[in-house]
């Protein structure tokens, strides 16, 4: 339930390979032995592309593979950080003086915007030192949310160490605000909300509705109290397919190129030629439909729901292909690949330019769609694909985060 924190559980480590693994890499590393682990999985967007920061809902799946901390409390205030990944180095700070640099994104600091969203969130100054041994079988740079897992099960960890209780509501919250310390804005998506806050902008205005107040696109059809089918005719009456430049934007709303840029503009758009308004309004008001009817369809289960749900992903991917222009040929390329040996439908997910892709494929297919697509594409790009062991698996939905005591 969303109301209670995540579970506990009690575990025969040795029954486990990679919990044991893990707990003699601790060993190996610290000298002793943890007290406890915490994993949080990585998730795929199977559906809802760029529209969870515009207000509407998506359809994420937590996923198998997942980050999973080894840790041990300790006496001192120091914070150890260790991967078993050699290519991240080891990390030791004051438990009492967490520095964030968002200039760069090393592996650690993401693991200290949980331990830091916990300590503000509490109004902590003084916290005890730990010993974490980091291991994740998430791609990285994959579209598949490693960084934020990462920052989950910090705050997770943190939380267990200091033996007190969140709702699983209040540790996405908090997790969520936390990303900001290393400059993660949005929804959970690594996109800015300023390109879609100004097409929200322009429809209210030319519907009449104080556009300085409305900030996302789901504010729009709220106000309006429309049907986001209706939202897509209002766009097609009201914006046109060419790119708007900063000065016709600024005479539909009536006002001057310094307020657009003081008002409206993000500080990375200040420079910015051309709006394609239309284009990602349209997007997103398709999407947040598909994301509807997607759900329907899971829910009333018809005969054909797999063939149902595959159009919906192939209509989802050719919106951020061709109105959001968030994919790239790669991308495309796989996907059509996936559609060739079985997906019934395939698609970018994770923001897109570049990333992965997400495919629903019939359980009898599994193999060979597997077998096929890595032939096709990996064994025959030009490309040179690191991590190709992990770039290509399938996955059932996975659970959430968890605290696994030895039994």
């Amino acid at each position: 339930m969303a109301a209670e924190g995540p579970a506990t559980r009690r575990v025969q480590v040795a029954e486990h390979p990679r919990l044991l693994k893990l707990k003699e890499m601790f060993n190996s590393k610290f000298g002793s032995i943890p007290k406890f682990y915490v994993r949080a999985p990585g998730r795929v967007n199977i559906i809802g592309e760029h529209i969870d920061y515009c207000g509407y809902s998506v359809l994420p799946m937590a996923i198998e593979q997942d980050m999973l901390i080894a840790v041990e409390p300790v006496k001192t205030q120091t914070l150890q950080l260790a991967n078993t990944n050699p290519l991240y180095t080891d990390f030791s700070t004051s438990a009492n003086n967490i520095q964030i640099d968002k200039t760069k994104p090393l592996w650690h600091n993401y693991f200290l915007c949980g331990f830091k969203g916990i300590q503000e969130h509490f109004g902590l100054s003084s916290l005890t030192g730990m010993n974490c041994l980091v291991d994740g079988n998430i791609p990285p740079s994959s579209g598949l949310s490693s960084s934020s897992a990462l920052v989950c099960c910090a705050g997770l960890v943190t939380l267990t160490v200091l033996g007190m209780n969140l709702s699983k509501v209040e540790l996405a919250e908090i997790c969520a605000k936390s990303e900001r310390y290393i400059g993660t804005e949005g929804g959970g998506m690594d996109q800015s909300i300023s390109f879609l806050a100004e097409e929200g902008t322009l429809l209210a205005k030319y519907r009449g509705l104080q556009w300085d107040k409305v900030l996302r696109l789901e504010e729009v059809q709220a106000k309006l109290g429309v049907s986001l089918e209706e939202m897509l005719q209002i766009t097609e009456d009201t914006l046109h397919p060419e790119p708007y430049s900063p000065e016709e934007v600024c005479r539909c709303l009536g006002i001057s190129l310094q307020e657009l840029r003081t008002q409206i503009l993000s500080p990375n758009t200040q420079d910015v030629l051309t709006f394609k308004l239309y284009q990602r309004a349209k997007h997103v008001y398709s999407e947040a439909a598909r994301v509807l009817q997607f759900k329907k369809i899971c829910e009333e289960a018809p005969d054909n729901m797999v063939q149902l749900l595959g159009e919906l992903m192939n209509q989802s991917h050719a919106s951020c292909r061709d109105m959001y222009e968030c994919s790239c040929p790669e991308v495309d390329q796989l996907v059509d690949i996936c559609r060739k040996f079985g997906a019934q439908g395939s698609r970018l997910t994770g923001a897109g330019w570049g990333g992965c892709t997400v495919s629903i494929v019939p359980a009898d297919k599994l193999p060979s769609f597997l077998a096929n697509v890595h032939e096709a594409y990996y064994q025959r790009s030009d490309q040179d694909f690191t991590f190709e062991k992990q770039s290509l698996f399938a996955t059932k939905p996975g659970g959430g985060a968890l605290v696994f005591l030895e039994a």
